[in-house]
């Protein structure tokens, strides 16, 4: 692949990259949508991701090009620059405004990008290439950033310069993932402890239900906003600073306190899915598969049912993986509202798994997933 990612670059630019570099996707195994609530998640990098090349020019000009998208973007240097509808170049260029705040570059500079991600599929195509860019840059550059800095920055980008209320989780999960390991990140804090994910018999399978999503056009931002109601209902009996903070029985003593029965049901997915994480993660640490698989699986019950971010095509997905007896375990990952399911398949029955669920998933959607088998992989680097 790097050959041929070579010989595109030359036929863009008529020179050679410089450098390349990879950034991968990311599953989260589980604790959805508790990243922006200071909760605990359970990402990890997958071996699908996006590569960048790249090489200085002499035209004082930075070029965007990518092998996904047509689109492309020529843009001079300057101290700040701004999101232009909803292209794909935004998320570079958001990383080149935060970078450029101390007039760090002087050089023009050729970019060229592809991904093997499906897009807006739920696998953190965005984050990718944020982390991707701002590695790149303060590596060829040698700016000297170190790698929690680039990922608070990239967050920066997705918050305010796209314009989405995403949590931290895909950005960290695509900078600091290594191979073979979950990652068990506490949102508020940003520690984090690394956890073998020794599957056994099973592996990963990644479905995606070809059903696309712009996150900034979906509810989730209304998401975080409900879930900021809530916190606020709570505020005036105890003190924290995130829904997280709550086990569930806590929880359960100040819930009164939230009227609205929505955003009672949305603090409620919150708490326990905190708590999904804590039990998630010793048993992946004891081999406790099955039980994993049980948590898993009511981890989407809870999105389905409380937090409403699932939909006919991720529920059809865990309901066909609920009866088919080499899974042990399944939910959606990501934000929801279509992308990727995952689910933990038993070895060998890969092709016998794809065949049935496709068959399924047509007769109650009407077109065909696709599925990916991706092992876990390393985090962000130069190649």
């Amino acid at each position: 692949m790097r050959d041929e990612l070579l010989a595109k670059f030359f036929e863009q630019y008529h020179q050679y990259p410089t450098a390349t570099y990879f950034a991968p996707g990311r599953v989260n195994l589980i604790g959805e949508h508790i990243d922006y609530n200071g909760g605990l998640v359970m990402p990890c990098a997958i071996t699908a991701g996006t590569w960048l090349l790249l090489a200085p020019n002499s035209d004082h000009v930075i070029r965007f090009k990518s092998l996904n998208f047509e689109e492309e973007l020529n843009s001079p240097i300057q101290k700040s620059y701004t999101k232009t509808n909803n292209e794909w170049f935004n998320y570079p260029l958001g990383v080149f405004n935060e970078l450029q705040q101390t007039d760090w570059l002087s050089t023009g500079l050729d970019l060229l990008y592809f991904g093997n991600i499906p897009i807006g599929s739920g696998l953190s195509s965005s984050a990718s290439i944020e982390i991707l860019t701002a590695y790149a840059l303060n590596d060829f550059f040698e700016l000297g950033t170190e790698k929690l800095e680039l990922v608070k920055l990239s967050k920066r980008v997705e918050n305010d310069f796209i314009g989405l209320n995403s949590g931290i989780m895909d950005q960290f999960a695509i900078a600091f993932g290594e191979a073979n390991k979950a990652l068990v990140l506490n949102c508020d804090t940003l520690k984090y402890k690394v956890v073998d994910c020794n599957l056994g018999d099973y592996m990963l399978a990644i479905i995606n239900t070809n059903k696309s999503r712009k996150l900034e056009e979906s509810k989730y931002n209304e998401r975080f906003e409900e879930c900021g109601i809530a916190l606020k209902a709570l505020q005036q009996e105890i003190k924290i600073d995130n829904l997280c903070e709550l086990s569930a029985e806590k929880f359960a003593l100040h819930s009164h306190l939230i009227t609205n029965e929505t955003i009672l049901k949305r603090a409620t997915h919150v708490v326990k899915e905190n708590d999904r994480v804590h039990l998630a993660a010793k048993a992946l640490n004891n081999s406790e598969l099955e039980d994993f698989g049980r948590l898993m699986y009511a981890s989407h019950q809870s999105l389905k049912e409380l937090y409403e971010v699932s939909g006919k095509e991720l529920d059809a997905v865990v309901d066909f993986c609920s009866t088919y007896e080499h899974v042990i375990g399944a939910r959606m990952t990501g934000a929801g509202f279509g992308g990727c399911a995952i689910a933990l398949l038993k070895k060998g029955y890969e092709e016998d798994f794809a065949k049935k669920l496709t068959d399924y998933y047509v007769d109650e959607v009407g077109y065909p997933a696709a599925i990916y088998i991706h092992e876990i992989g390393d985090g962000v680097k130069r190649i």
